[in-house]
């Protein structure tokens, strides 16, 4: 114990000098007769300075304080007082439902300042208030300890409303910013769904109940995981169907009785096509990224999904909804809630945005100058490219002229590669992946918190995708974009997602012919100024 470092309340989340580390993932395992961290059991190096435990990084500290400065509310006729996140307020819940969790609620006057506080704006009728606490939602209580175990400690504001209302069965469109706990927020309505199904009907019931789609499989092998965290000991099963894995073994999966489906829309087909599979239990379908999946070439496939349905509850969402989807959501369900949080199809503001102008011929010297200054490197990292093949090449170079490890990831790698790569990626043993598109959305690289974009993308929404990858649940992060003449078509809107986050504008951007040419003549309205 003589050996431990005491952390102190200053510090960060990111990696100190002394290399404490930052993620129980990084830590090992502990030997026999070492300290264990009272939160994981892993290698408890550390001692928590206010609490004298023994810990195995900065994020098992946060979770042991707020477990000390936070104790677990008690049951009772008045509610102590809940303390919004990232707040000073305080809101008292009274209970009227003699323990049942269902009738905690807010009043008219604490909904309205919870959703003014979190920047939630809803729109349709009969929305019910937010929560503060997932044991004010009425789910099983196996779950609520599910959750707990996950070390969700209290809910986001994105599902402070969308969980209540995916509960009450009511369809939605929800829009929040990248890492702001979307997953969760619909997996805990499935999961509460399809346990209290199993335990009304009965559990020889073998057809799915619940459909999940997303745009790749690696979002779709995540949501998959997190599901099973969520329903462990519950009865809650399920199959994941997306290309690469043997498609026999996914039916079989399925046949053999399974609860949720997680795929694919282009892998889900080509399965229905093939083999009888009966959908007349599905009452959920959940579309993740819900403007990629509703653009051309997914959006027949997902409107074939849907129409194979029996008007089931719709869950869709995205950190960018354009107006096109907002459309689209109404032909799928009649009286959707949309529910926003935060502004809508901006960046996420933990985000610290840095654009270089940078010509094409100069844009590996720079990327290298920064993968090996000290000041500018903060691994983990990502960095996004356009194409299958120049993630290959870029990546080759960086290791043979940095020496880091550094892997490349797309769509032509194997199942297997791509899980094993994104495994040493979460296990620190590489520090640098460069990747496609493929990474860009939904995926939880929780540790990551520098995204370089090598590439930009052809569309502002991919960037703000692609930099929300640098900050999940609000932990601040920063991005490095290089940008030049060949993205000028972007010039306009990607000025106005700079000033959104008071990130510097590149002179060469703002002294542009092609934006100048770009933008409407204002010439009589400084004429008119001028007269005033």
């Amino acid at each position: 114990m003589e050996n431990q470092t005491i952390l102190t309340p200053q510090d960060s989340l990111q990696t100190s000098e002394d290399d404490v580390k930052t993620y129980s993932v990084q830590q090992r395992e502990a030997l026999p007769e070492e300290p264990r961290c009272v939160e994981c059991g892993r290698y408890g190096e550390y001692i928590c300075d206010e609490t004298d435990d023994d810990i195995c990084s900065l994020e098992c500290k946060q979770k042991v304080l707020l477990k000390f400065k936070q104790p677990e509310l008690q049951s009772s006729v008045v509610l102590p007082a809940v303390r919004l996140p990232a707040t000073d307020e305080c809101i008292y819940v009274r209970d009227g439902s003699n323990g049942k969790s269902e009738g905690h609620s807010l009043t008219n006057a604490q909904t309205e300042l919870v959703r003014n506080k979190f920047e939630i704006v809803v729109k349709g009728d009969c929305v019910p208030s937010p929560v503060l606490s997932f044991a004010h939602c009425d789910i099983p209580q196996k779950l609520l300890q599910n959750i707990e175990r996950a070390g969700y400690e209290i809910p986001t504001p994105v599902q402070m409303q969308a969980i209540p209302a995916a509960l009450k069965g009511q369809s939605l469109l929800v829009s929040a910013e990248t890492g702001s706990g979307k997953t969760a927020a619909y997996l805990v309505p499935v999961v509460s769904y399809c346990a209290k199904f199993r335990k009304e009907v009965g559990s020889d019931e073998k057809k799915p109940l619940v459909m999940v789609l997303t745009p790749t499989r690696e979002l779709c092998i995540q949501v998959e995981e997190q599901a099973k965290v969520l329903g462990k000991g519950l009865p809650f099963k399920t199959a994941l169907v997306v290309g690469g894995d043997a498609m026999p073994r996914q039916i079989h999966r399925i046949q053999g009785g399974i609860e949720m489906i997680v795929g694919t829309p282009g892998r889900l087909i080509d399965l229905l096509t093939k083999y009888d599979i009966e959908l007349d239990r599905v009452s959920m379908l959940v579309i993740d990224e819900v403007d990629c999946m509703l653009q051309k070439g997914f959006r027949e496939q997902v409107m074939q999904i849907y129409r194979a349905l029996s008007q089931p509850q719709v869950l869709l969402y995205s950190a960018t909804v354009p107006v096109e989807v907002e459309k689209m959501a109404s032909s799928l369900a009649k009286e959707v809630i949309i529910i926003t949080v935060g502004k809508l199809n901006e960046p996420n503001q933990a985000v610290k945005q840095v654009a270089i102008w940078v010509e094409s011929n100069r844009k590996k010297q720079k990327l290298f100058d920064i993968l090996t200054s000290k000041q500018h490197f903060k691994p983990p990292v990502i960095v996004f490219v356009g194409s299958r093949i120049g993630a290959d090449l870029l990546s080759e170079a960086i290791t043979v002229t940095t020496g880091l490890k550094v892997l490349a990831i797309h769509g032509d790698k194997s199942m297997k590669e791509r899980r094993d790569i994104i495994s040493s990626f979460l296990l620190g043993e590489i520090q640098v992946i460069v990747a496609t598109g493929i990474l860009g959305r939904g995926i939880d690289l929780l540790h990551v918190r520098q995204v370089i974009v090598f590439d930009m993308p052809n569309s502002i929404k991919e960037y703000v995708h692609q930099i929300g990858r640098a900050s999940r649940m609000g932990k601040e992060g920063n991005s490095i974009l290089f940008v030049n003449e060949e993205n000028r078509s972007l010039f306009p809107e990607l000025i106005g997602i700079l000033k959104s986050s008071g990130a510097a504008i590149p002179r060469e951007i703002t002294n542009s012919r092609y934006l100048t040419a770009s933008l409407p003549s204002n010439r009589g309205n400084r004429k008119r100024k001028a007269n005033c």
